[in-house]
């Protein structure tokens, strides 16, 4: 599968009007060099190119495809919203009914705000918190990404990593210098930090899953931890949940790990492809918002009627199968069994991170036998990866452009297109052997 020239002119045109020729640098090839694919349309879990190339998807828009591309449902919800209009500017019945379905799935979630973003999500969540608590402090850890918030822009991890500016210029030592760096799953720095100045800090965010230094669970002891610590003193913790949510469990990773954050924000399958995020919690910490509390936070298109029709079809679908996860696991982990065992066959060393539909095949240094922070999966070899990327490329499988982002399963992946997978990866492996 070579024949790309109109993808390869589309881009060439692309690059004369937008930085880059994308919109976002996680669809740049920066960390496997090449030019990335110019995508015409998605059918279930496959994604067909300008050419007519057909690729199976593990990328599923980075994360928020989880039914496929195109599932009917979805489909048959936005052309009736679409005759209806596009947008308001007022209040819908859909934001409430939305509202309801993620209040009903979310175990920590009262009260909910709808947005455009996961950038919107947590940028808000951590005003919400320093509004609440009257501190300015907030802890982040280092390889999570929570979008491309000025504060949060540090040790972010993913394309910042990739694109060697984990700093991003226009970020200014005064917007960052409240927030406090730690090693994530580091229980013991932690601990040293809050028994320091835990009193003063507003909030811990943190990706209960991280995905941004490819999918790194957090450990249960680490996570409980934050949560215990946080409680002591009155410290909001927030579960950035944006890619994790809906992904990993019904109720995201805080009903897998059983543990209840403050607040959470989400992202991606919320909006069934469409635009949206949310950050939502306990009553008494969102009446703090305005119009109810003095919190500012706005957004012209939140809540939009198309966004919310598509958020509600496919939380619906996932609410009413009560073996949805059963299936998304049990794909997740034929596919990562497969790949460490074809690993052991070629004689490559490999290990694969894995949560829910959530997973990242690691080419790990000699170092390593696991990556459980971003120290670990900075050591990982990423040119190996970058020949893995493209062998698996041009035998029509689509995978995340960078060693440190996440794959996605959906329900539309068949067992077929799960062997086919592992089929290619056998020849891709044997080839670099």
């Amino acid at each position: 599968m070579t024949k790309r020239e109109r993808s390869q002119k589309i881009f060439q045109e692309a690059k004369t009007l937008i930085p880059g020729g994308v919109n976002s640098p996680a669809r740049a090839f920066g960390a496997v060099g090449g030019e990335p694919i110019v995508m015409a349309r998605g059918k279930g879990a496959c994604l067909f190119d300008v050419d007519d190339n057909c690729y199976i998807d593990y990328v599923l828009s980075w994360g928020p495809m989880i039914l496929g591309h195109t599932h009917p449902q979805v489909t048959a919800v936005l052309e009736d919203a679409i005759h209806k209009g596009t947008s308001f500017g007022t209040p819908t019945e859909n934001e409430n009914r939305l509202a309801q379905l993620v209040i009903s799935l979310v175990p920590s979630i009262e009260k909910i705000r709808l947005v455009n973003s996961g950038t919107e999500a947590t940028m808000s969540a951590i005003r919400l918190a320093r509004g609440y608590t009257g501190r300015n402090k907030i802890v982040k850890f280092i390889g999570n990404y929570h979008g491309h918030v000025d504060s949060l822009l540090v040790a972010a991890g993913s394309s910042a990593a990739t694109l060697s500016v984990p700093n991003s210029p226009g970020v200014t030592a005064g917007t960052t210098g409240d927030t406090i760096l730690l090693p994530y799953n580091d229980v013991s720095s932690f601990r040293s930090l809050f028994a320091q100045q835990g009193s003063e800090i507003a909030a811990i965010i943190v990706e209960p899953v991280a995905g941004n230094m490819g999918c790194v669970p957090g450990s249960l002891e680490f996570l409980q931890t934050l949560r215990k610590e946080s409680q002591k003193t009155a410290t909001i913790l927030i579960f950035d949940e944006v890619m994790s949510g809906f992904r990993v469990a019904r109720g995201g990773a805080q009903e897998r790990f059983g543990i209840i954050p403050d607040l959470t924000t989400l992202g991606k399958v919320i909006g069934g492809g469409l635009p949206v995020g949310a950050y939502g919690g306990r009553t008494e910490i969102m009446d703090h918002v305005l119009p109810q509390g003095k919190v500012f936070q706005a957004g012209t298109l939140s809540g939009n009627p198309l966004a919310t029709a598509a958020g509600i079809a496919t939380l619906s679908e996932i609410a009413n199968d009560p073996f949805f996860y059963d299936k998304l696991e049990q794909k997740t982990n034929f596919l990562a069994d497969g790949l460490l065992e074809l690993g052991r066959k070629n004689g490559v060393k490999l290990s694969v991170g894995r949560c829910g539909s959530m997973m990242t095949l690691f080419f790990p240094s000699d170092r390593d036998d696991v990556i459980i922070d971003w120290a670990t999966a900075s050591r990982c070899d990423t040119k190996r990866f970058a020949r893995y990327f493209w062998n698996m490329l041009n035998r029509g499988i689509y995978l995340p452009c960078s060693q440190f982002e996440t794959m996605f399963l959906s329900i539309a992946h068949s067992d077929e297109m799960l062997q086919q997978t592992l089929d290619a990866a056998d020849q891709a492996l044997r080839l670099d052997r």
